[in-house]
């Protein structure tokens, strides 16, 4: 039960994130900062169904890490699902066809590296 609520975690944080940054990147800059252009900018945010889907996906995750928390130690918790930096990097070179240059790379190797070790 542990490691499939680990792998829900993984799956739904990384899709949450990568739908929140293509919502995003289609509603565009927010660049007005007064209330009422937030509240516009709020109510159209709230109508994108990317963004809802994104919102979704990280409620999922968010029970999911609720439910692994209620039967494992925060200490093996946080360390592990740290894997969703692995897959979002994975996800952004290749889905939102970004530029990840080899420090990034590195960057998530290192964090495999310590999932690795927690997870023993």
């Amino acid at each position: 039960m542990k490691w499939l609520l680990i792998a829900i975690i993984v799956a739904a944080t990384s899709v949450g994130e990568v739908l929140q940054a293509i919502g995003m990147r289609r509603h565009g800059e927010i660049r007005d900062f007064r209330p009422g252009a937030l509240g516009r900018a709020a109510s159209t945010l709230a109508r994108n169904s990317i963004v809802i889907g994104s919102v979704v996906a990280m409620a999922v995750s968010f029970f999911a890490y609720l439910g692994l928390l209620s039967f494992t130690d925060l200490s093996f918790a946080v360390p592990v699902t740290a894997v969703t930096y692995v897959v979002e990097t994975a996800l952004a070179k290749y889905v939102l066809k970004e530029r990840v240059n080899w420090l990034r790379w590195a960057g998530a190797a290192v964090v495999l590296c310590g999932v690795a070790l927690v997870s023993l």
